[in-house]
C-alpha cells in the first residue's frame, strides 16, 4: 500500500470481498485474529444469536449499560445508511478515519492468512476489524450480534462469557437446516463451557438449547416474555419482575420478549463479573432505547411514517400485530405500504402474515425493488400481493424505491415501509438527515 487508506478505499476493499460469498466456518476468522495478536481476548461481554430480536436486545441492553456509565461496543447489523453503523462505541458509529485505519491493519495480514486458509470473506474481515477496534477502545463490555446461525458464524470465534439466544424460527433454511430443531442446533452452539446462557426460545428449540447447556454444565436462564401492561405510539410498558412496571422505548408487543431477554442478559453480565447495571439505570436505559428502522416512527410534514424490516414471516407477524395496536395513534386515512423483498426469502409467508393485520384492510400496496442481484422484481412482488391479499384496496408496481416512497407520502394516511432492511435503509437515507452517518469521500 502506497499510503494510508481513505474511507472510501477501505470500504471498497472490504465490500469487494463479497465476491467470495458466504462461507461458514471459523478457521479463517481465528487465523486473522491470531495474526492480529488475538484482540478479541481483551474484550468480554455477550454474544447474541436468534432468528428475530437480536438487534432489539442489543439496543435495550446497550442503552441500559450506557445509562450506568459503562463504555459499550456493539455490532448491530445490517447497516441502514452507512456501513460504519456495524461497529458502534457508546451508540455511535465508528469514525470514518478509524474505520479506514482498522481495515488497513486487517488487510495487511490477509494475504498470509489466505495462503493457508483461503481468502477471507467480507464478514470475516469485518469481524476482525470489530475486535481490533474494540480492543483499542478499552471497552468495559461488548455486545456482539451473530451474523448467521451461530456454530460456524465468524463472530463465534469470540466467547465473551455470556451467550444469549432470543428465539428460533424458520429463516436462512438453505444454510441452517429445514426445521426449527436443526436451526436451534446451529444457534445453541454459541454456548461454550464456562459461559452463562440466556434464552427466550420455546418448544423444540428450547429443548435443543437446554441440552447443549446441560451437556457443557452451563447455567441457563429461560426467560418468558415480560407481562405486557400497555402501549402507546412510542413504546410499551411491561412488568419486569424486580423492576416492576417498566417503560420500553421500542414499539410492538414482541418487545416484551426482547426486554425480558435483555434484562436477563444484564443479570448474567453481573453474575459473570463483567458489568453491573443497577435498577435505576436499567429503567432509564430501557425507556430511552432506540433501534432505527425497526418499527421506527418518523413524523413531520409527511405525516406518520413507520419503518420496519419484517423480512421473514415471524417478523411480518410481529409487524402486523403492531400495526393493529398502533393504528389508533397514527394519522387518519388508509395505510400505504411500500414494500420490497429478496427473492430468496419466504415472500408468500411475509405477505400472508402482513395481510392478516386488520389495519391492512383497504390499504394501498406499492411494490418496489432495491438494486441488488437477490432482489425480487417489483412486478413479481406486486403479483404475490394481488394473489395472496385480496382485502387490500390496490396494488401497484413502482420500480424505483424513491418514487414509491414519494407516492406513498403524498397519500392521505400513514406510510409503512417494510419487507426488506435494504429498502428501509434507502427510505431512511431520504427521510432522516443524520450528520453522524455522512461518510467522508
Amino acid at each position: 500500500m502506497s499510503g494510508p487508506l481513505a474511507y472510501d478505499e477501505a470500504l471498497a476493499a472490504l465490500t469487494e470481498r463479497g465476491r467470495f460469498g458466504i462461507r461458514l466456518g471459523l478457521g479463517r476468522t481465528r487465523a486473522l485474529l491470531r495474526a492480529l495478536g488475538d484482540p478479541q481476548l481483551a474484550v468480554r461481554g455477550a454474544l447474541v444469536a436468534g432468528t428475530n430480536g437480536k438487534g432489539s436486545v442489543l439496543a435495550l441492553a446497550g442503552s441500559a449499560l450506557r445509562a450506568a456509565g459503562l463504555r459499550v461496543g456493539s455490532t448491530p447489523k445490517p447497516h441502514l445508511v452507512s456501513y460504519r453503523e456495524r461497529i458502534e462505541i457508546d451508540g455511535q458509529p465508528i469514525d470514518p478515519r478509524a474505520f479506514a485505519r482498522q481495515v488497513e491493519a486487517v488487510l495487511r495480514v490477509t494475504d498470509a492468512v489466505a495462503r493457508r486458509h483461503g481468502q477471507p470473506t467480507e464478514f470475516e474481515l469485518l469481524t476482525a476489524v470489530v475486535f481490533r477496534h474494540f480492543a483499542e477502545c478499552d471497552l468495559e463490555v461488548a455486545l456482539v450480534e451473530v451474523g448467521l446461525g451461530g456454530r460456524l458464524d465468524a463472530t463465534h470465534a469470540w466467547d465473551g462469557g455470556v451467550a444469549a439466544i432470543t428465539n428460533v424460527d424458520l429463516d436462512h433454511m438453505d444454510r441452517l437446516g429445514p426445521t426449527v430443531t436443526a436451526i436451534a442446533r446451529e444457534k445453541a452452539a454459541i454456548i461454550e463451557r464456562g459461559d452463562l446462557a440466556v434464552t427466550g426460545a420455546i418448544g423444540d428449540a428450547l429443548a435443543v438449547i437446554a441440552r447443549r447447556a446441560s451437556r457443557l454444565g452451563v447455567p441457563l436462564t429461560v426467560v418468558p416474555p415480560a407481562p405486557l401492561l400497555g402501549w402507546d405510539r412510542d413504546g410499551i410498558e411491561v412488568d419486569l419482575g424486580r423492576l416492576g412496571p417498566t417503560r420500553v422505548g421500542l414499539r410492538g408487543r414482541h418487545q416484551a420478549a426482547n426486554g425480558a431477554v435483555a434484562d436477563a442478559l444484564l443479570d448474567a453480565l453481573d453474575v459473570a463479573g463483567i458489568a453491573n447495571v443497577d435498577d435505576d439505570a436499567r429503567r432509564r436505559g430501557y425507556a430511552g432505547a432506540v433501534w432505527p428502522g425497526r418499527l421506527e416512527r418518523l413524523d413531520g410534514a409527511m405525516g406518520d411514517v413507520l419503518l420496519d424490516g419484517a423480512h421473514n414471516p415471524a417478523g411480518a407477524a410481529a409487524l402486523a400485530l403492531a400495526l393493529d395496536d398502533l393504528r389508533p395513534f397514527l394519522t387518519d386515512g388508509p395505510l400505504t405500504l411500500v414494500t420490497a423483498s429478496m427473492a430468496d426469502k419466504d415472500v408468500d409467508g411475509v405477505v400472508r402474515a402482513l395481510a392478516r393485520s386488520r389495519a391492512m384492510a383497504g390499504a394501498t400496496i406499492l411494490a418496489t425493488a432495491v438494486e441488488l442481484p437477490r432482489a425480487m422484481p417489483a412486478d413479481e412482488l406486486a403479483e404475490r400481493w394481488r394473489v395472496l391479499a385480496p382485502a387490500v384496496r390496490s396494488v401497484a408496481s413502482v420500480a424505483d424505491p424513491a418514487t414509491a416512497l414519494a407516492t406513498a407520502l403524498a397519500g392521505p394516511g400513514p406510510t409503512v415501509v417494510a419487507g426488506s432492511l435494504y429498502l428501509v435503509g434507502a427510505a431512511r437515507a431520504i427521510l432522516v438527515d443524520d450528520p453522524g452517518l455522512r461518510d467522508e469521500p
